[in-house]
């Protein structure tokens, strides 16, 4: 892969401080298109995962997401009638 600096051009109109507001990013179409390239082979080299993998995970999530409602709303209705009680027993 190749490496290569970014080059930064510094805007006078902003005072030309350092890595702040006043510095614009240059290119040419030729890095783009080495970026690109890049992009392309780094990609290739991901290790996607498979239709069953996906499948599954997505239903542990799917449960799990579910479980933790469920579970939410039962503390939720605890604390909503517990906080009712003292409310009823100080007469408020």
């Amino acid at each position: 892969m190749a490496t290569h600096a970014v080059k930064v051009k510094n805007d006078e109109s902003h005072g030309g401080k350092g890595a702040e507001l006043g510095q614009k990013v240059t290119g040419t179409i030729a890095d783009t298109k080495e970026f690109l390239h890049d992009v392309r082979i780094e990609m290739r080299q991901v290790t996607w995962p498979s239709r069953e993998d996906v499948i599954s995970t997505t239903g542990v999530v799917i449960a799990t997401v579910f479980f933790f409602g469920v579970f939410l709303w039962l503390v939720d209705l605890a604390v909503q009638r517990g906080v009712a009680y003292v409310f009823k027993a100080f007469g408020v």
